[in-house]
Parts: C-alpha cells; sequence; structure tokens
C-alpha cells in the first residue's frame, strides 16, 4: 500500500489560522478519498508559516471495482419506461437481462463501475480541496482565479510504495504538482527532492525547518525556561501566545533580554499586555522582587552575532512602547489625584452602553441600586458595595485602558489603590466581570460577589426587557456567559439566593433606564425620605411593558441616583413571564454546566420542577443527591417501580375518569406483601418530610430508595385488578400512595431509561 505526502507551499499563513487550516485538510482529504473508495491506515497534518502538510499511510492504490445489479421495468412495460431504465444505468437494451418474476418477466441490468488508480482520485479531491478550501480570508493574486489565504507557490504530492515515489498529475492555474519543496527562507532557501515523508522530515530539519508545531513549541518553551534559570528569574507561562508564536517561525532562536529600570514600576500586568499584544515576547519574573524584569523573544533564524543585533532591535522598539504605557499611567495617575476615580467616571455619561438601555452611566447607577440590594443576600456591606459599584467601570476612561481594553478591572483596581479606597472596593472592581470563561477564578469576597452578581443581573434583565435574548448560535451581548457567571457566583459561594424574586424587583427598577426605548413606566416609588412620587397604580395592577404605550404616561422626571430605592415600596408588579423566562433561560445554562460534573439533564429536570427552583444551590443538592442515588442498584430498580406504578394508575384513572388519590387502607390488604408495603410507605413517608424540610436530601432519597424491596414484593405478589372492586380501588390508592411519596423527593417521571 502506498503512503500520500502532500505539502501546500505559500507565502505566510497567519498563525491564529494554522490549527484549523490542518484540521480541514486532514478531513477534506481523508472524506475524499474514503468516499472515492480508497481505504488507509493513518493520517497526520504538520505546518509551519510557510507550509501545510499532509501524510496518509497505508492508502489502498486502486479502489475496488463494484459490481451492481438493478431491476428494470417487466418486458411488456411502456417503451418509455425502459428508456428511462436505460438511461440511468448507462447500459443499451441488448446489454440487459430477462428473469422470470412473481409478476412475469422483467429486466436486470448488471452495472460494472471498475476501480480508478488512488494518483487519479487524489488529484481529484486534493484539487477540489484546494479550489474551496475553507480559509476565513483569502485572496487572489496574478492573473488567475485560485484563491488561497496568501499566494501558494508549490504543491507537493506524491505517492510513495516499495517501487518508489509517484507524481499525482495536477495542474492547477499553472501551479503543476511535484516532488521538491523548499527550506528555510533565509538559511536554506534551495529547492530539494523529496522521496517520503520520513526522508522529507529529515531533510526539512537539515533545511532548518522543524516541521511539527508541538516541536517548536517545546523547543521555545525549554530553551526560555533554561535562559530565565541561569538568572535566577521564571518565564510566566501563557499557553496561547507560547501556541502563537510557535506559529510564527520555522525554526526558533529563543533570546532574552532585560527590561529598563525606567519601567520596572509599571503595573506587572501592563508590561505583560503590552508585550504581548505588540511584541509577542514572553514576560520574565524576578521571584526575589516579584516584578517583571525581562522578556523572551524569538527570532526565526541564527545569525552570526548569536541574536544580538536582533535583542538590540527588539529592545529599542519595547523602550519606545513602554514610554507609551508610562504615559498613559501618569496621565491616569494625575487624573486621579485632581478628581478622584468618582470623576474619571463621570465621562461614562457620554459613553452609549446600548441605544435601548442608555449609557455606562446609566449603567452604573443601575448596578450600584443592586449591588446596595444584593449586598445583604451575600454577607456584604451595603455602603462598600454600592461604593465599589459606583467606581467599576471608571478605568473605561482611563487612557491605559483606552490602549489595552483587556486591562480593564485590572486596571480599575490599580486605580481605587491610588484613591484610597477601600481594599474590598479595589478588588470589587477588578473582580466585578468575573467570571468571564469557565476556567476562571471566581470571586469569594463579599464586596467582589455582590457587584459581580449585580453586573450580571443587570445586563440580563436589561436585555431582557428589550427583548434582545440569544437566539440559536447568536449571542451578541454573551448573556449565556453572564448567565453561567452568575450561576458559578452563587454555586461556588453556596448563596442562597431566590433569583426569581430579584428578577421581579429589578426588571421595574432596571425599566428606568429603558425611557429612550419608548417604554412608558408607571408605579410609585418613594424617595429617601419615604414620599411616594409618581403617579399611583394599585398593588394588584400587572401591566406587560410589551403592551403599554405613551397614554399609559410615565415617571415624573428622576435620575436614578437621586432616588434610594427600597423595593418594597415599588408597588408594580412586572409582568411574572419575563422573569419566568429569564430564569428557564438560567436553567438551560445550568444544566450545561452541570453536565460537564457528569449530572444528566433528565436528573435536572426531576427536581426543577419542585418548589424553589430559582434556589440554584438547592437545585444542585437535590440533583446531586438524586443522581447518587440512582446509580445505586436500589436507585435504579425503585425507578422502575415507579414508572411501572405510575404507568398502571396513570392507565386507571383515564379508564375510570376519576382521580386515585386518597383512601388507600391496610384493613383491605389481602397479601403480607401488600400489608408490608403499607408499613414501608409509613416509615418513609415519615423520614422523608422532615429530612426534605431539613435540605438532608441525601437521607430523603435514602428513605425513597428503602422502597425498592416492598414495592418489588407487592408487584410479585398482587394483582392490581381483582375482580373485587373494592380491593382493586384500595390497590389503586396505594399505589398513588407510592406516586406521591416519590414525587415529593423528585418528579421521576422526568428520568429516562
Amino acid at each position: 500500500m502506498p503512503d500520500l505526502l502532500i505539502e501546500l507551499f505559500s507565502e505566510e499563513i497567519p498563525a491564529r489560522m494554522q490549527a484549523r487550516a490542518r484540521a480541514d485538510l486532514q478531513k477534506l482529504i481523508t472524506d475524499g478519498v474514503v468516499e472515492a473508495g480508497l481505504t488507509y491506515a493513518h493520517a497526520g497534518t504538520f505546518s509551519t508559516p510557510r507550509r501545510l502538510v499532509l501524510a496518509i499511510e497505508g492508502l489502498t492504490a486502486n479502489s475496488p471495482t463494484l459490481r451492481e445489479e438493478r431491476k428494470g421495468p417487466r418486458v411488456d412495460a411502456p417503451e418509455k419506461a425502459l428508456d428511462g431504465f436505460l438511461r440511468s444505468t448507462g447500459l443499451s437494451k441488448d446489454q440487459l437481462e430477462i428473469r422470470d418474476d412473481k409478476k412475469g418477466q422483467v429486466y436486470f441490468a448488471t452495472i460494472e463501475r471498475p476501480g480508478r488508480p488512488a494518483t487519479e482520485i487524489v488529484a481529484e479531491v486534493l484539487e477540489h480541496t484546494i479550489r474551496t478550501f475553507p480559509w476565513p480570508k483569502s485572496m487572489r493574486w496574478g492573473a488567475g482565479s485560485l484563491r488561497w489565504v496568501r499566494p501558494l507557490h508549490s504543491i507537493l504530492a506524491i505517492l510513495s510504495d516499495e517501487a518508489g515515489p509517484t507524481i499525482v498529475p495536477l495542474d492547477i492555474d499553472g501551479i503543476k504538482a511535484g516532488d521538491t519543496t523548499r527550506g528555510h527562507r533565509f538559511m536554506a532557501p534551495d529547492s530539494f527532492t523529496v522521496g517520503g515523508f520520513e526522508s522529507y522530515a529529515k531533510q526539512l530539519k537539515a533545511a532548518k525547518v522543524m516541521l511539527d508545531p508541538a516541536e517548536r513549541a517545546d523547543t521555545i518553551w525549554h530553551d526560555a525556561q533554561q535562559m530565565a534559570f541561569a538568572k535566577g528569574w521564571e518565564v510566566v507561562e501563557d499557553k496561547g501566545l507560547l501556541a502563537e508564536v510557535a506559529g510564527l517561525v520555522e525554526w526558533p532562536v529563543t533570546l532574552m533580554g532585560q527590561i529598563d529600570d525606567e519601567f520596572l514600576d509599571l503595573p506587572p500586568e501592563v508590561l505583560q499586555t503590552s508585550m504581548k499584544e505588540h511584541q509577542k515576547f514572553f514576560s520574565v519574573k524576578n521571584p526575589k522582587t516579584g516584578r517583571i524584569e525581562g522578556f523572551v523573544t524569538v527570532a526565526n533564524r541564527e545569525t552570526a552575532d548569536h541574536g544580538a543585533t536582533i535583542l538590540a532591535g527588539n529592545q529599542k522598539v519595547l523602550s519606545a512602547r513602554l514610554s507609551d504605557a508610562k504615559f498613559f499611567w501618569e496621565n491616569d495617575q494625575r487624573m486621579i489625584k485632581t478628581h478622584g476615580l468618582e470623576g474619571m467616571a463621570e465621562g461614562l455619561d457620554a459613553v452609549t452602553f446600548h441605544n435601548k438601555l442608555g449609557s455606562v452611566g446609566d449603567q452604573v447607577r443601575r448596578i450600584e441600586a443592586l449591588a446596595r440590594e444584593i449586598a445583604p443576600l451575600v454577607g456584604a456591606a451595603p455602603d462598600l458595595a454600592a461604593e465599589a459599584a459606583r467606581v467599576a467601570k471608571a478605568d473605561l476612561r482611563s487612557e491605559m485602558v483606552y490602549e489595552f481594553p483587556e486591562l480593564q478591572g485590572v486596571m480599575g483596581r490599580y486605580y481605587a489603590k491610588s484613591a484610597s479606597l477601600d481594599d474590598r472596593v479595589a478588588d470589587a472592581v477588578r473582580d466585578h466581570y468575573a467570571p468571564l470563561g469557565p476556567s476562571d477564578a471566581v470571586p469569594s469576597e463579599p464586596v467582589s460577589v455582590a457587584v459581580a452578581l449585580a453586573e450580571k443581573i443587570d445586563k440580563l434583565t436589561g436585555f431582557w426587557a428589550i427583548d434582545e435574548k440569544p437566539t440559536g448560535s447568536k449571542d451578541p451581548f454573551a448573556l449565556r456567559r453572564a448567565a453561567l457567571g452568575v450561576i458559578r457566583l452563587v454555586l461556588e459561594n453556596g448563596l442562597r439566593i431566590q433569583l426569581e424574586d430579584v428578577f421581579k424587583k429589578w426588571l421595574p427598577i432596571s425599566a428606568l433606564g429603558f425611557q429612550k426605548a419608548g417604554y412608558h413606566i408607571v408605579f410609585p416609588v418613594t424617595d429617601e425620605a419615604g414620599v411616594a412620587f409618581g403617579p399611583e397604580a394599585d398593588v394588584d395592577d400587572e401591566f406587560d411593558f410589551e403592551k403599554m404605550g405613551a397614554e399609559v404616561g410615565f415617571l415624573k422626571a428622576r435620575r436614578l441616583d437621586e432616588v434610594a430605592f427600597n423595593f418594597a415600596t415599588v408597588r408594580l408588579r412586572v409582568t411574572s413571564k419575563w422573569a419566568t423566562d429569564l430564569l428557564s433561560f438560567f436553567h438551560d445554562r445550568l444544566k450545561v454546566f452541570l453536565k460537564d460534573q457528569g449530572i444528566r439533564h433528565d436528573v435536572i429536570d426531576a427536581v426543577l420542577v419542585m418548589s424553589g427552583s430559582d434556589d440554584l444551590t438547592l437545585v444542585v443538592k437535590r440533583a446531586q443527591a438524586l443522581s447518587e442515588t440512582l446509580k445505586t442498584e436500589d436507585g435504579a430498580n425503585l425507578l422502575q417501580g415507579f414508572k411501572r406504578a405510575n404507568n398502571i394508575l396513570t392507565q386507571a384513572e383515564d379508564k375510570d375518569g376519576v382521580e386515585y388519590s386518597f383512601g388507600a387502607d391496610v384493613k383491605f390488604a389481602e397479601t403480607e406483601q401488600e400489608k408490608a408495603l403499607f408499613t414501608a410507605l409509613d416509615t418513609a413517608e415519615a423520614q422523608i418530610t422532615p429530612a426534605m424540610e431539613a435540605e438532608d436530601f441525601a437521607a430523603a432519597m435514602a428513605a425513597m430508595a428503602s422502597l425498592r424491596g416492598p414495592i418489588d414484593a407487592f408487584f410479585e405478589a398482587v394483582q392490581i385488578n381483582t375482580d373485587s372492586e373494592v380491593i382493586r380501588r384500595n390497590r389503586l390508592n396505594l399505589l398513588s400512595r407510592i406516586r406521591q411519596i416519590c414525587l415529593s423527593v423528585a418528579d421521576l417521571t422526568k428520568i429516562e431509561g
């Protein structure tokens, strides 16, 4: 069996596109040859900045000859039916065979499709792959119509077996496939002939090209660590940067330099971000001082002076970049010293958050009000939470964050410290965006938790109110991430918050910022003196914001920051469907989150129907206990017994038109197993009720699982539908007790299997 080697040699491929391109190349080629009838043993892909490579081992030399028999029309069928059959088979009438069939004599066609050589198949598949390759961005060059990420220079495509290599016959817009390639652009630019993958890889290494990106990354990291260790320093790990740099060079040469003393007092995050974003440098920390004092850069070639000229040039450019960062830092410090952090935040009123939700200043005032209300629920001081929320987004007006948006929050903490604010406030400013992803750390300090929750809940309720919800794969405002952030904040801090109550209370308050969207709100709010202002609304009135129009009126002009809100004084009840719909969105996100922890979606569904489903910590405790119970033999068998009881009971109720929900009496029990089940149900109920009240779900589940034996014995010994109507009704009512007791723990009807 031959081996296939393909190399697509071009100008530099962007590093961010290489991993996806490797996967696409392998899929398109392997799927294409398999569909054409070939098989293979193994396939692997590689890339450098100038080449995409696919190596396939054990490819079959030819596709198999296929023989197909196809039944046609009857012999006496109309001529048009026969003509259509002949066209579909590509045969003539004299090539058909007449056979006897149940309905008379019919035509049969035997179609043979001869196999094709692998070279022919690979040529077709490779041309189609190159012409339709799914680059995120591509270009045309010269006078041709071919598109590629960068100009494509050559195609290496050979099939190698014991007889030697064979070039795949292919010509794409004048680029002919061959058996030659080139080495490093500067150190070994000459072409050389390739005989197979093993010799190809060795020849490339000799021509100063490391083909495997993983090998390049390992080399960079190893050399960087060795250089740092020699000076007693440590390289700051950055896997994303390492993968990117490995995609920028074919022959990595690692160099280390030192940051000038005048920049060492800049925050380490500023140094790291500036070097990473602008220069693709790794940061090097001095563990004795805790400062970033050095950097590692990676060149793409060896030089006679061992990289001294390259390093000097990089050092010069870095100094210019860090001078800018130092300028921004010092300007921001002067602003804070003159106007304070709240003064810096004043400009947020001129920054649009969303055209229907007002400015970022409006958003900050909403978060401040909500953080004050949430603070007692998480054990935070309300005044500190409000203060932190008030300055949380002030750094968006700083020059440093304008230059490096990824430092928002991080710089806010430094500025809060410069303004001599409480450490808890400073930490909350840094952490109020967290967690941004599934692997991010979750804040645990109460003030940070309060502000982080307020920021995310305000965003979710706001976009829900203007009907900007995620649809399908589209989530332009990252609302799924915000919901997951709330879930992690609640669960990892063990918080007991009734989210639906928060949503219902906050939706009308946050709606104050929706006046520009055309919503006109009617409800009374008290000011600091407790005096109500605004039109009165009856406590039972329910307004649907989506249906409210200009004729309803609007709240008297009052800025949110001029009002001390007390949710108890808000007498308008928001339409419950908003809060219910938002809570359902949270439940969907919770299922995704818990799936990674091994809890099935149907288990979560079984506990979500219970009371308190907006208390996520309670929901997870129930789900974990139920999940563990169902993994036991008793739990699995109990589930089957419950479903059997529920099915029998449901069918009987449908047939009889009555509900069997009470009246089971032990005096009508005829067998010992029946009496034992009465006793077991009484015992289980006596254990389950207090356990559920105490939220000891493990004990409640264990008590429920203990019913497995008595229920099994009951079904083995007793016939439900007896001739005695009294006995039948009593047994159906007994099944109802089984259902009621089990459903008091979880809705087992939701469990699959």
